[in-house]
């Protein structure tokens, strides 16, 4: 039996508009989302959409504390704006056993402050949707996700183990998964028009596009 991906779980704070987008998307991919903002008319509109909503100030300990930040896969800063308090969110997320942080910087400079105080991820949100980082968090295979509809998608990936040493036409993915691979690259070789006898190997990026419920389940077994 295929394994079955479990189901995460995902502390966003700071729900604006970049942080909404990110917790909307984890949601809609099927994981838990509980949302942290000071403002309670946020917290209002984004109730029913999310698994839980909080009303906190996430730079007092005594308050974050209450959340179990270890048991979050991962905790999203999603406060940007004000240096000082993505600091404060992110050195007190650390200090209370975050496994992996995920801080929004505005400059390369708050990017590198950010860095050396324990973020293990930034995001730039001019640069990096909300939706495109939720998939990536949900599947670390996933490179870059471009959605053409809604349900539809074009992810760029890197290939799972269990295609190496095989052709397309063996994995036969249209009818496993119902997805289609319509881009090879194998080191610096790019080949946008792959077929069926086609070999893919160990550390290939593939384009592949399809429904994002199948495509999801297909990664599932990576």
């Amino acid at each position: 039996m295929p394994a079955k991906r479990l189901r995460k779980a995902f502390l966003v704070i700071g729900l604006g508009y970049f942080g909404r987008s990110v917790a909307r998307s984890l949601v809609r991919l099927g994981h838990e989302v509980l949302g942290v903002d000071k403002d309670m008319a946020v917290l209002d509109e984004l109730k029913d959409e999310l698994t839980e909503v909080v009303q906190m100030d996430a730079t007092q300990p005594q308050a974050l504390a209450q959340l179990s930040i270890p048991d979050f896969d991962a905790c999203i800063v999603g406060r940007g704006t004000d240096l000082a308090e993505s600091i404060t969110i992110t050195m007190l997320l650390k200090d209370l056993g975050a496994t992996y942080v995920i801080a929004k910087a505005m400059t390369d400079l708050q990017a590198r402050i950010l860095e050396r105080i324990g973020a293990d991820r930034i995001v730039f949100p001019e640069r990096d949707s909300g939706e495109r980082l939720a998939h990536s968090l949900v599947s670390p295979r996933i490179l870059d996700f471009l959605e053409l509809a809604p349900n539809y998608s074009l992810q760029e990936i890197t290939a799972p183990p269990l295609m190496a040493g095989k052709t397309l036409g063996e994995l036969n993915l249209r009818r496993e998964y119902g997805i289609n691979v319509v881009v090879i690259k194998s080191g610096d070789h790019i080949n946008p028009t792959p077929h069926g006898e086609d070999v893919i190997h160990a550390g290939d990026v593939l384009v592949i596009v399809g429904r994002d419920s199948d495509m999801e389940r297909f990664l599932s077994l990576a």
